[in-house]
C-alpha cells in the first residue's frame, strides 16, 4: 500500500512527510534472517506476556512491531536485548544456535535499544551517557579520553541533526532532548539491529525528519531496524514488513501493501473482551463532581473538557504518551495550568495537591512507588499520612487513634501484612496498591483519580480493586480511572473520553465503548 500523501501530528504542529520516500525491502530478506527468536515464553506472577511467539529480523529491513498496550511487544524487545531472560524458546543468529542472558550478550552481539524508559545518569554530562561503560581509554594506563568522548559525542548527535549542549547533565534537558539522547547513545554503538520504541514520541517535527533520515542511511547500510510505534503514518510510511502482537501471541506478520490501516486495528483488537470485571448497567450518576473546561498547561495538555459525575466511573485512555497522566497531575494541581479552570464539587480549584485533598479529591498515581508511597514508612504510616488534618485537627498526633484508623483500612481492604509497622516497601505490589487506597479513604476522599490502577499487580489484586472501585461509586464516591488496558475501561467505565497527542480525540458513550473505537481515536490515520 503506497500512501500519497501521509501527516504526522505533533500536537499543534503538523510535519508534511510527503517529501520523505517510502523505504523498499532489501535483497538482504532472500539470505534469510540475520536474527531470529523462536517460540519465545514469558511468564510473570499472573500474566503470560509471551506465548510461542517467533519474530525473524532481517539485514537492511524496517520491521515494524504493532499492538495494543500490554500485547507483549516491549517484553519480546527485553527478550532480544537480554534484559529479560525468556522461559522457552531459542535465539539465532545467522542460523546459528545463540545465548542473550545480559544486555552484554546482546550488545557483543550488535543489538542496541531505545526504550519508551530512559535509561540515563541524571548527573551526568550528555556525552558522558552516551558513551557509558564504552570509554574512550587515555593515553596513560587507567585514564580516559575525555575530548575523544565529547567529539564523538557531537558527531552522533549531529548525524540526527540535534545541537544539544554535550556538556549539559542530562537532569537538566527537557524530555524530548533526553530522548535525543537515547538515540544518540544507541547510534553511537554501530548496531546491526537497532530496536526503537516510541522513539518519536517525543521529538520535535524537524528532529523526526533528522530521524528518519537516519533510519534510512542505516537500512541503506544494511542494518536491521525493529520499530514500534502506534502512529499509522509511521507504519505504513517507513514499514517493510509489519507483525502483530496481541496478548503475548503473534496474530500476523504482513507487507504494508497487503493491510490497511483498519484491517491493522481489528487484527490488533479481534479478541472475545474478557468480561470478568464487567460493571453492571444500573448506573445512577448524581451531581457533577468534576468539570474541567479549556485546561491547558506546559506539560503538553491542550484545552482538555471533560466530567465526572457522582456514582460515575469515567476513563480517561489513549495510547502511552497521549498525555492522560499529565491530565490527571494537571486536575490535582501537581502540574502547573496556563489556562482553563477545574471545579471540584461545585467549587472553582485553583490549589496544590493540599487544597485538592481538603476539598475531598484523590489521586492514586500511575507509579505508586515513586509518587505514592513512602517505602521506608509503615503501612500505617502512609494510611495515615493524607488524613492527618482531619484525625489530629488540634496538630496533637496520637499513636493509639492512628494505629486504630490504620488497622481498620487494613481489615477493610485485606491488606496482607502481618502488622501495621511493616515497612510498606516489602508488601507485594496488590497490597502496596490497597494501601495507596486507604489513605485517601481515611482521608475521606469523594473524587478518585486512578491512574494506572491495577499495573503490576497479579490477577486476584485486580478483581478487589475493581470490587472496591464498584462499592466506591455505589455510595456516591466518582471516579476518573486511566488505563492502558483497554479491555479494563471497556468493562469497568460507564463512558470513556479518548486521548491523542495531548488533546482529547473524542468521547465514548457506553453503548460505543470498546476497543476497536477507543484505537480508531487513539491511533493517526494520517
Amino acid at each position: 500500500m503506497r500512501l500519497p500523501l501521509l501527516v504526522i501530528r505533533n500536537q499543534s504542529r503538523m510535519t508534511d512527510l510527503a517529501t520523505i520516500a517510502p523505504v523498499q525491502a532489501d535483497s538482504a530478506t532472500a539470505r534469510g534472517p540475520l536474527l531470529e527468536l523462536r517460540g519465545i515464553c514469558k511468564t510473570f506472577p499472573g500474566v503470560r506476556a509471551l506465548d510461542n511467539v517467533s519474530f525473524p529480523i532481517w539485514a537492511g529491513e524496517i520491521h515494524m512491531l504493532c499492538g495494543e498496550n500490554g500485547a507483549g511487544k516491549s517484553s519480546l524487545m527485553k527478550v532480544l536485548c537480554g534484559a529479560y531472560v525468556a522461559d522457552e524458546g531459542e535465539l539465532y543468529n545467522h542460523g546459528e544456535k545463540i545465548e542473550i542472558k545480559s544486555t552484554l550478550d546482546a550488545r557483543q552481539f550488535g543489538i542496541a535499544v531505545i526504550f519508551q524508559e530512559f535509561s540515563l545518569v541524571p548527573y551526568l554530562s550528555v556525552a558522558q551517557n552516551i558513551y557509558l561503560g564504552r570509554e574512550f581509554p587515555g593515553k596513560i594506563p587507567g585514564t580516559i579520553d575525555r575530548q575523544k568522548i565529547r567529539s564523538e559525542a557531537q558527531r552522533v548527535l549531529g548525524m540526527i541533526g540535534s545541537d544539544i549542549d554535550i556538556d549539559a547533565p542530562v537532569h537538566t534537558l527537557g524530555v524530548a532532548q533526553q530522548q535525543i539522547v537515547e538515540i544518540a547513545k544507541a547510534l553511537s554503538q554501530n548496531a546491526r539491529i537497532l530496536v526503537m520504541d516510541e522513539p518519536t514520541s517525543a521529538l520535535s517535527d524537524t528532529e523526526t525528519e533528522h530521524l528518519f533520515g537516519m533510519m534510512r542511511r542505516l537500512k541503506a547500510a544494511g542494518v536491521a531496524i525493529v520499530y514500534i510505534s502506534h502512529r499509522m503514518a509511521e507504519v505504513f510510511l517507513l514499514g517493510d514488513r509489519i507483525t502483530i502482537l496481541r496478548d503475548g501471541k503473534m496474530v500476523a506478520t504482513v507487507l504494508p501493501n497487503e493491510t490497511t490501516p483498519s484491517d491493522l486495528v481489528q487484527k490488533m483488537v479481534g479478541r472475545k473482551v474478557d468480561a470478568i470485571h464487567r460493571r453492571g448497567d444500573n448506573i445512577k450518576p448524581g451531581a457533577v463532581a468534576l468539570d474541567v473546561k479549556g485546561l491547558t498547561g506546559p506539560s503538553g495538555i491542550s484545552d482538555i473538557n471533560l466530567n465526572v459525575r457522582a456514582g460515575e466511573i469515567v476513563g480517561l485512555c489513549g495510547l502511552v504518551g497521549s498525555g492522560r497522566t499529565e491530565v490527571a497531575r494537571a486536575i490535582f494541581g501537581a502540574d502547573r495550568i496556563t489556562a482553563g479552570e477545574v471545579t471540584f464539587f461545585g467549587k472553582r480549584f485553583s490549589g496544590g495537591p493540599d487544597e485538592a485533598t481538603r476539598m475531598g479529591v484523590a489521586l492514586i498515581p500511575e507509579s505508586r512507588k515513586s509518587q505514592g508511597l513512602a517505602l521506608i514508612r509503615s503501612v500505617g504510616d502512609n494510611i495515615v499520612v493524607s488524613s492527618l488534618d482531619k484525625l489530629f485537627p488540634s496538630h496533637i498526633f496520637h499513636p493509639g487513634k492512628a494505629a486504630k484508623v490504620a488497622q481498620a483500612m487494613i481489615k477493610k481492604l485485606r491488606i496482607a501484612t502481618p502488622s501495621p509497622r511493616r515497612a510498606v516497601q516489602v508488601l507485594s505490589g496488590g497490597n502496596q496498591q490497597k494501601v495507596v487506597i486507604g489513605k485517601w479513604l481515611a482521608a475521606e476522599a469523594k473524587l478518585f483519580i486512578f491512574d494506572e490502577p491495577t499495573r503490576g499487580i497479579d490477577v486476584g489484586a485486580k478483581a478487589e480493586i475493581f470490587a472496591l472501585m464498584y462499592d466506591l461509586v455505589e455510595n456516591g464516591a466518582a471516579i476518573l480511572m486511566i488505563s492502558s488496558e483497554l479491555s479494563e475501561i471497556v468493562n469497568v467505565c460507564d463512558r470513556a473520553y479518548v486521548m491523542r497527542e495531548g488533546i482529547i480525540a473524542g468521547e465514548l458513550s457506553r453503548e460505543r465503548l470498546n476497543e476497536e473505537n477507543i484505537l480508531q481515536l487513539g491511533m493517526h490515520h494520517e
